[in-house]
């Protein structure tokens, strides 16, 4: 048996013993079944290391075309299916052990990106649609969902917030479409990015925000029409895969703040979330204001 079998072997046996010892002592643990299956080969590879004399460290081969080509000796298959199976306390520990040293470096990467905001705020903005104050001292970027209702109730605030402080404050629009709740989330995406190639972002934007519950096909083409797009240019940028990549830059960046649920806010490395009123946002500001003092 390979080691790419025996992966396959071992993540099932794990799961069948971290479901049994779920259901007996740990109801309520969530622990995705995809990230769950990463943990799992990931802990296959220290077991195999150790219990074969290696590390594997060579350059240029990843683990996996390294399992495709190795072999792994029937006993120690069994070995190491056995003391999973004698042992699910221990593999669920070194799960939960993976899974805070995880979180503790995502943190720590965080306050990294956040310490780099708070010095040049204009760094969050990476080439994403602008309004506000030209001088981007203040930077406020919105992780937002076309879709979202949340993000559309948001959209009110900050339309306010901004006519009130353009002066001060520089605002930067971020696409985190939530495809898995929201069909329409990735082609309105999209769409807008189109627009902003023709200098029509925060117009279609507007629009999108406005007209949310029509959502499709038809809206976007009717926005387009309406703003005086080149639709030729408008369908060939939002079908693009410049379009793709732009969108999944925002959610890379989005990941690596931590962010997973729309509206977030980012204001020169202060985060805060959901619909808030615009006190919230306005003590935000003052906050930060203080702090460039």
């Amino acid at each position: 048996m390979s080691i790419s079998s025996l992966f396959a072997r071992f993540v099932d046996a794990i799961a069948i013993q971290f479901t049994h010892l779920k259901n007996r002592q740990f109801v309520g643990l969530a622990l995705p079944a995809l990230r769950f299956k990463n943990i799992a080969s990931r802990l296959l590879v220290v077991l195999l290391a150790v219990g074969m004399g290696f590390w594997l460290t060579s350059c240029g081969t990843s683990p996996e075309q390294s399992a495709k080509a190795t072999p792994v000796d029937p006993d120690f298959e069994a070995k190491v299916l056995e003391v999973i199976r004698k042992n699910p306390q221990a593999i669920l520990d070194s799960v939960q052990a993976f899974q805070q040293s995880q979180r503790k470096q995502q943190e720590e990467a965080r306050n990294k990106i956040s310490e780099q905001l708070r010095a040049e705020p204009s760094l969050i903005i990476r080439g994403s649609p602008v309004t506000g104050s030209p001088s981007q001292r203040i930077v406020m970027a919105e992780f937002s969902d076309f879709q979202c209702p949340f993000c559309s109730k948001a959209h009110a605030t900050v339309k306010e917030f901004m006519a009130k402080h353009k002066d001060r404050v520089t605002l930067t629009y971020k696409h985190l479409p939530l495809v898995e709740i929201h069909k329409e989330a990735m082609p309105s995406a999209l769409a807008s990015w189109a627009a902003f190639q023709q200098g029509k972002f925060w117009e279609f934007h507007d629009a999108l925000f406005t007209n949310q519950a029509q959502l499709g096909e038809k809206l976007y083409v009717a926005k387009a029409t309406e703003l005086g797009l080149d639709l030729a240019k408008f369908n060939k940028d939002r079908n693009s895969p410049e379009a793709k990549a732009a969108i999944d830059k925002d959610i890379e960046l989005a990941r690596s703040l931590g962010v997973n649920s729309t509206p977030t806010f980012f204001m020169n490395g202060v985060g805060f979330a959901g619909a808030v009123e615009l006190s919230e946002m306005e003590d935000v500001l003052s906050k930060v204001q203080a702090a460039k003092k």
